[in-house]
């Protein structure tokens, strides 16, 4: 039996890695993946948008729009995001 791997799907369907095609989907697939990571870390410290959005300074429908993936984030903010949750962030480049 051969069974088709992830790589393979993605290549058929976004094309090989290092094309425009296949780069844009890496791209909003590490947006969503963020957006989802902070919902997440959000509701396990049991705080509502709005009370994330005090503690760190912000508006209620930032928090919404980037848990949505509707906007990009700044370094800075997104470590005070994470610190207002009580988490610490690194960063791994490779």
């Amino acid at each position: 039996m051969k069974c088709t791997t992830l790589d393979e799907l993605l290549d058929v369907e976004y094309g090989k890695p290092g094309t425009p095609e296949r780069d844009a989907f890496d791209k909003e697939t590490q947006a969503f993946c963020l957006a989802e990571t902070l919902k997440e870390e959000r509701l396990r410290a049991g705080l509502t948008q709005q009370e994330l959005a005090e503690r760190i300074g912000t508006k209620k429908t930032y928090i919404s729009r980037l848990e949505n993936g509707k906007s990009d984030v700044q370094l800075s903010t997104l470590f005070r995001i994470f610190e207002g949750l009580g988490k610490h962030v690194s960063l791994t480049i490779r």
